[in-house]
């Protein structure tokens, strides 16, 4: 199974958490966290929330084990992710 979602809900509260854990999908701004543009299919940098697009290539299965390390070291618990 690897991760192929990876979305933030409102409520970041931008501790950093996410990309210490996964620096190559999380990225922390002054207000919130986005998915990075370099492993979204639209090349878009946000939260992902709205469309909910999948990861690209094998960036979920590469690093499933970080994306899911980084959603349950959230302190908020903001970050959710789906698998197959």
């Amino acid at each position: 199974m690897a991760v192929t979602k990876v979305w933030i809900e409102e409520g970041c509260i931008v501790c950093n958490a996410c990309e210490t854990a996964c620096p190559e999908v999380f990225h922390v701004t002054e207000d919130s966290c986005v998915i990075r543009a370099e492993v979204r299919p639209d090349g878009a940098s946000d939260p992902n929330l709205a469309s909910k697009l999948p990861l690209t290539a094998s960036v979920g299965a590469d690093l499933e084990s970080q994306i899911i390390e980084a959603a349950e070291g959230c302190p908020v618990e903001v970050i959710k992710f789906e698998k197959v």
